[in-house]
């Protein structure tokens, strides 16, 4: 188990690193974690689920944003060949320790409580809650970011005191639900898949004429409990975990996932729950391509993470207009990709010369970092 103390160990030996990872790293750990600022619509989704009765006597867990990729991947029955095990999904920070990808790892650090250990052995019911910010390389677009917010919440107790089902489970969700848009909601439930509950269900709701999915969760599986060290002839739970930022752009019509971290005042005094958002005023996009030739083993989200050291808050979104193979043209195991990446600001109107000076950068790492042969 990673401890905060260790934690700050690992921090600390990657402040005397100078490669891209680490420096990625450590821009990212030093981001605020907008669950806990107040004025954030992220905080105040996290308000109103700890506000709920049903969590009363639920646990608040904190938990190390560096953790074991052991206890991250093995102990929640993550498959072998998962890809969130790859290093192109998630980040690394030594060959062991990973930035946390979910806030479910929570389970394990509850359980390693000596006060819900000693709950556990006199067969009483536990439950908890943990949320804060996670780290998933991913697509870089005005709906993600590869720094977010999840909420996780989970409750077991003796199969002799009540045998959790689904309904349970359902009627935790669209409590959540109608506490974050209100009692008037059209909803549904479908079936989903996750590798530390069985059977999982996902919560739909209605938006704009629209479905979409707001809320996942499931049973504990009986696999996870036996990991972590409870029995599961004895306990049965369930479990339900989301991302923050996704509800908050529905409940106010976000357009941009980076609004959220704006410090612009005009934008800040719009972000609440419930509040529809209005632009303050539509900057230019500034659009430009690149085209390249690279192996065929190119990742692109290793792609996305150079454009955002260079960028960061600039691009807007980056989008692949064309991938082709064509060995007499390129030689074998090659391939080409062209992308358009879209820089706007959110505060002000960018000038050709600084959007000119990043696309620079962004051409002569594109070729030292990937060996990449400019079109």
């Amino acid at each position: 188990m990673v401890t905060f103390e260790e934690e700050e160990k690992i921090k600390k030996s990657l402040e005397n690193k100078d490669d891209t990872n680490s420096k990625r790293i450590k821009r990212f750990l030093s981001m605020p974690d907008l669950s806990r600022k107040e004025g954030s619509p992220i905080a105040e989704i996290v308000h109103r689920v700890l506000e709920l009765p049903d969590f009363k006597d639920f646990d608040i867990v904190n938990i190390p944003e560096i953790v074991g990729a052991d206890i991250s991947f093995d102990l929640f029955n993550f498959p072998k060949d998962h890809p969130a095990r790859s290093k192109s999904d998630t980040y690394y920070a030594d060959e062991k320790h990973i930035l946390r990808t979910h806030t479910t790892i929570m389970w394990y650090y509850h359980l390693m409580a000596e006060a819900v250990k000693q709950k556990i052995k006199n067969s009483m019911s536990v439950g908890a809650i943990a949320y804060g910010k996670v780290y998933r390389r991913d697509e870089l677009d005005r709906q993600h970011m590869n720094v977010f917010h999840q909420i996780d919440g989970w409750y077991l107790t003796p199969k002799n005191k009540k045998i959790i089902t689904i309904q349970d489970l359902q009627d935790i969700l669209l409590k959540i639900a109608r506490k974050i848009y209100g009692d008037d909601i059209e909803h549904r439930f479908n079936v989903d898949e996750f590798p530390y509950t069985d059977p999982s269900v996902e919560l739909e709701i209605k938006v704009r004429g629209n479905w979409l999915e707001v809320l996942g969760s499931g049973l504990v599986r009986g696999v996870v409990l036996k990991n972590l060290g409870v029995d599961p002839d004895v306990y049965n739970g369930w479990a339900f975990g989301f991302g923050l930022e996704r509800l908050a752009m529905l409940s106010t019509d976000l357009p941009d996932i980076r609004l959220l971290w704006s410090e612009d005042d005009r934008i800040k005094k719009q972000l609440h729950l419930g509040n529809k958002f209005e632009e303050v005023s539509k900057y230019p996009p500034a659009p430009r391509d690149v085209s390249f030739i690279v192996d065929k083993g190119f990742v692109p989200n290793d792609y996305f993470d150079l454009i955002r050291d260079i960028g960061g808050d600039l691009v807007e979104e980056v989008e692949l207009l064309d991938k082709y193979a064509n060995e007499e043209k390129f030689g074998k195991d090659k391939i080409s990709y062209t992308y358009r990446i879209i820089y706007r600001s959110n505060e002000r109107t960018l000038t050709n010369e600084e959007v000119n000076d990043i696309q620079e950068k962004v051409y002569n790492q594109t070729a030292e970092q990937f060996n990449a042969e400019l079109r």
